[in-house]
């Protein structure tokens, strides 16, 4: 076994629940050593604690990556939001956060059709389509892609107030459940799910 593990082959694994997600950035350092060293216990808490310090390293490198981009920052989103001039708040979910952070940097520079359907689509997470109607000086988003009401509407009115022109208005229009769809449920299945459920069943 002693000099047949490369340390760069390693597999680092990812955090597995109920566990520390450290865990899965250690290295077995045993595996470099001869077997008789494996026998002597001083040996083994000794590899044990060097082992941590350089997961804690591996863990540390992997988080610090992760805030460079914002579908995976955590605690740097408070960077992101600093940096675009929005308020950070701890009370809110990271998805949440991520979807102002989005929205923003979609709707920088010149407001466009495309850019709203961008800054709508960040919000909603599917496909977003605009329709304009000039001589009544306003739009409508439609969201396409997901059924219903997306959760952070209040959010995305935010933003939306924020790039549109003053002299616009708009309007939103969703995507419910076909009737067809729903034929295909008997009483005692439909009567399992909530009226909201049955209005985005997208069917079995």
């Amino acid at each position: 076994m002693y000099g047949q593990y490369q340390y760069g082959s390693l597999q680092f694994g990812a955090e597995v629940e109920g566990k520390d997600p450290i865990d899965g950035y250690i290295p077995d350092l045993l595996k470099y050593l001869p077997q008789y060293w494996h026998e002597i216990s001083e040996m083994a808490c000794i590899q044990d604690v060097a082992a941590r310090e350089i997961g804690s390293a591996r863990f540390a490198l992997s988080e610090l990556g992760n805030q460079f981009f914002v579908q995976t920052a955590t605690w740097g989103l408070a960077y992101w939001e600093r940096e675009l001039g929005l308020t950070t708040d701890n009370t809110k979910p990271y998805e949440r956060r991520r979807e102002m952070i989005l929205a923003k940097l979609r709707g920088s520079g010149t407001t466009t059709k495309e850019m709203i359907k961008g800054v709508a689509a960040a919000f909603s997470g599917g496909e977003t389509e605009v329709v304009e109607y000039p001589s009544e000086h306003r739009f409508e988003v439609q969201f396409i892609g997901v059924m219903g009401i997306p959760p952070n509407m209040a959010g995305l009115k935010q933003v939306l107030e924020e790039i549109k022109p003053a002299h616009l208005t708009y309007s939103f229009k969703y995507t419910y459940t076909w009737w067809e769809t729903l034929k295909g449920l008997t009483w005692q299945q439909a009567n399992t799910k909530s009226w909201g459920e049955l209005r985005t069943y997208k069917g079995e």
